[in-house]
């Protein structure tokens, strides 16, 4: 089911089909996991009808071809449609890869011809992106962010007459998202452009995060709310009554434990507790005192909009130090925790090397200086004595009178009264 292709073939072949390709390493502990998922990926598109088709390429054997499609991690999951590649970066389950080669496969905008299509898709999707109207620019635009957003979501367009009667828009045309029971326009003049905004509204008003959400509201540039469960109908309130005040800043939702939090903020979270993370540059902020109402919350959350609340953490170059040092720390005690043996190996073979090489440095120096000194003392003095010798020398030449000099003197002496006259 699943095709094993060369390069040959494959690159003569592909611009005409649409490929669901797996890049993989040979030696890398998570390709083979994903090796029975990727059959069962396999099976359901061919049994479903899918035009997609399914294939690995050893990225290790093809690096011409990995490199030509930015494959810079095993695995890297790609769709490759005529001269696009779109990368698959959500869960590695079956469902979920399936759920993203049908979804890009198909048109980036699909259309919805009629009421029951669009109660269908309502009931199916929980956030759902339409465009109302005839051609103008702001389709093109739709369109345009379509093909690059498609990766996460659906896109549908639709005539007026589709939509529910209750349904009224200031004007058209239009380009609206259903979601948390409701829905809401796009305003290119409060909004910015419609990419950034689509970007933020593909997520619901309130959800459970984990640490693939938590990377791709990162990717977002916003800021996020995390909560744990006592609170949760706390925060569920925030997020619904208070959208028009916090939506455009922040992102709600609620994280099972404290495990994974506490490995981003370098710290221990006690359980319930809320805490905001900014996930364009890793800073977080606590509240100062227990939170129980909704208005210690919402002033809370104000105070991070306004600034005055204490951030901690960052993207620093001491904080990257202290999260270089705080990962290396995890990884050895995780290491010992789980396996003694295996970390005194890991760590303690490496460290009593190292320790050898530095005692031979040492004591092979110690050696060499030692044999110039033997050496010298054969030849009969060392540098030292030689240095003193010259010393000597020079001391007795200076004592020592000239012959001339001598000759005056001993005459000056035997007749110091004579004086020569003219």
């Amino acid at each position: 089911i699943v095709r094993f292709f060369l390069f040959g073939s494959f690159k003569d072949t592909r611009v005409n089909d649409i490929w669901l390709v797996d890049f993989y390493a040979p030696w890398c502990g998570y390709c083979k996991k994903l090796e029975p998922v990727w059959h069962e990926v396999g099976v359901e598109l061919k049994s479903s009808g899918s035009p997609v088709r399914v294939g690995k390429m050893d990225a290790t054997a093809y690096s011409g071809m990995a490199s030509e499609f930015g494959v810079r991690g095993y695995p890297t999951i790609k769709l490759l449609k005529g001269d696009l590649a779109y990368n698959y970066k959500g869960p590695r389950t079956k469902d979920d890869i399936v759920e993203f080669a049908n979804r890009v496969s198909g048109p980036a905008v699909r259309a919805l011809p009629s009421k029951q299509m669009f109660d269908h898709m309502m009931k199916r999707h929980s956030v759902l992106f339409v465009y109302i109207g005839g051609e103008s620019p702001l389709k093109e635009k739709y369109n345009d962010v379509a093909s690059e957003l498609i990766v996460y979501t659906y896109f549908f367009s639709a005539s007026e007459d589709v939509l529910p009667e209750s349904m009224s828009l200031p004007e058209l045309p239009a380009v609206v998202v259903f979601k948390d029971g409701a829905y809401f326009t796009y305003d290119e003049y409060e909004d910015g452009s419609l990419s950034s905004w689509v970007n933020k509204e593909r997520f619901q008003g309130y959800l459970q995060i984990d640490g693939f959400t938590l990377y791709e509201l990162g990717e977002t540039g916003g800021v996020c709310t995390k909560i744990c469960h006592p609170l949760k109908s706390l925060i569920q309130r925030v997020a619904k009554e208070y959208r028009d005040h916090f939506n455009r800043d922040f992102q709600f939702g609620h994280i099972d434990g404290n495990d994974y939090i506490n490995s981003l903020i370098m710290g221990e979270v006690t359980v319930p507790s809320v805490i905001i993370l900014n996930t364009s540059n890793e800073q977080y902020f606590l509240p100062s005192e227990p939170i129980e109402t909704l208005e210690q919350l919402v002033q809370f959350i104000s105070s991070v909009l306004n600034g005055s609340a204490q951030a901690y953490g960052g993207d620093g170059i001491i904080q990257r130090i202290k999260r270089v040092a705080f990962d290396a720390r995890s990884t050895i005690m995780s290491v010992f925790r789980s396996s003694p043996l295996l970390g005194c190996f890991l760590f303690g073979l490496p460290l009593g090397v190292i320790s050898l090489m530095c005692y031979g440095i040492c004591t092979s120096e110690s050696d060499d200086g030692s044999d110039d000194i033997d050496a010298l003392k054969r030849e009969g003095l060392t540098d030292e004595e030689e240095e003193e010798e010259e010393e000597t020398q020079c001391a007795a030449e200076l004592e020592a009178p000239e012959e001339g000099e001598n000759e005056e003197e001993d005459a000056g002496e035997k007749d110091p009264g004579e004086k020569k006259t003219d």
